[in-house]
């Protein structure tokens, strides 16, 4: 039984994937790792059926989305997304302290002006105060944060591309160098998530 997602279902280890089929494969792996048709078996394959059946679960789950099939590329390939990683989020609540992250050096400037115009928001909400231009400077700043995401999304799908035909073309040097791409826009689509989702909070 291969561990590997994308041995699990016969695939190379490409980023741009037959969606529909490997919806029609998941759904006729499921019929063949069914529970009743094991039910007569002894235990020890009923076992191993509900294992394979829950390893096909999350690798369908992991590929069909193409975000966390490039994360789970990464890992395949040693790389541990800081940001992304269930890891670093438990220890940080369990610990009460805040996930680290690294700012994509490009958006410094932004997102110092922006954690000024939170403290801002939050210091007039606790004083039941509404601050209209504080809340349109605010909305402005989501807005154009929403825009990036979308530029990054568009990055992102083209090293999707260049990842495959490195991959085809054997070029191990192509791969390494989308590869680290891929880790800086990954972050920086993380960061930038958790940006919107303050934004949102602070709204609210």
């Amino acid at each position: 039984m291969a561990n590997d997602y994308f041995e699990f279902f016969s695939l190379p280890r490409k980023l741009v994937v037959d969606v529909p089929a490997l919806e029609k494969q998941f759904y006729v792996l499921s019929r063949k790792l069914h529970p009743d048709r094991f039910a007569a078996r002894p235990v020890a394959e009923q076992e191993a059926a509900l294992a394979e059946s829950s390893l096909l679960n999350d690798a369908y789950r992991t590929l069909k989305e193409p975000v966390a099939r490039t994360q789970y590329l990464l890992t395949l390939e040693g790389v541990e997304l800081e940001e992304q990683s269930r890891a670093a989020t438990d220890a940080a609540r369990a610990s009460g302290t805040q996930k680290k992250q690294i700012v994509p050096p490009e958006l410094l400037e932004e997102v110092f002006e922006l954690n000024m115009q939170l403290a801002e928001m939050r210091a007039a909400k606790e004083m039941g105060e509404d601050e209209p231009e504080l809340r349109r400077d605010l909305m402005t700043a989501k807005d154009a944060f929403d825009e990036k995401m979308v530029e990054t999304q568009a990055e992102l799908t083209a090293l999707w591309n260049k990842w495959d035909a490195a991959l085809d073309a054997g070029d191990e040097n192509g791969k390494l160098k989308t590869r680290d791409a891929m880790v800086v826009l990954l972050n920086k689509r993380s960061y930038l998530r958790n940006l919107v989702r303050d934004v949102n909070a602070a709204l609210e």
